[in-house]
C-alpha cells in the first residue's frame, strides 16, 4: 500500500490481493487514526461479500468474479482499543450491473484508490445498539484508554 498525507486528508493506494479491512485497520493503527471517514474509493475487487441488513441479520451476497469498485464510503472508529472499519460499496460486474451493500469482506484486484479524511483530535466509538443488534457510530464516546 502507498499512502500520502496532506493535513487530515489521506490518499491510499491498495494493491492486488490486499484484504480491504486488514489493510485499512493496519493503516489506522500505524497512523494512530481513531476517527475518520472513508470519503470515496474506486478500483477493482477480486472478490467480495456484500450484505443487506434485513432487520435481524445481514443477508450476504458473495461476488465470485472481479467487480469494478465504483463507490466506497464508510467510517473508522475504535472498539476495545482497535480500529473498527464500517464500509458500504457499489460495485459493477461483467454484465455492467451494479450491486451495493454493507461490505462484509473484500480483496483488492489490481488496485484500490481510497480517500480518507481524519479527525486528529477525536475518537469515534462504535457501541452495540442492542435494540437493533448492530454497532452504531458514536461521535462523542467520552474518554478512551
Amino acid at each position: 500500500m502507498q499512502r500520502v498525507r496532506d493535513g487530515a486528508r489521506w490518499m491510499l493506494r491498495l494493491d492486488e490481493g490486499q484484504d480491504l479491512f486488514a489493510t485499512l485497520a493496519a493503516f489506522a493503527t500505524e497512523e494512530s487514526i481513531r476517527a475518520g471517514v472513508v470519503v470515496s474509493g474506486i478500483g477493482m475487487l477480486r472478490r467480495a461479500t456484500l450484505g443487506y441488513w434485513n432487520g435481524r441479520e445481514y443477508s450476504p451476497m458473495e461476488l465470485k468474479v472481479p467487480h469494478e469498485l465504483v463507490a466506497l464510503h464508510g467510517s473508522i472508529a475504535v472498539v476495545d482499543g482497535a480500529p473498527s472499519i464500517h464500509l458500504h460499496a457499489s460495485v459493477s460486474g461483467p454484465e455492467h450491473q451494479t450491486v451495493s451493500g454493507h461490505v462484509m469482506q473484500a480483496t483488492i484486484g489490481i488496485l484500490g484508490e481510497i480517500y480518507v479524511e481524519t479527525f486528529p483530535n477525536r475518537t469515534f466509538g462504535r457501541p452495540m445498539n442492542e435494540s437493533v443488534g448492530l454497532r452504531g457510530l458514536d461521535l462523542e464516546p467520552g474518554p478512551q484508554p
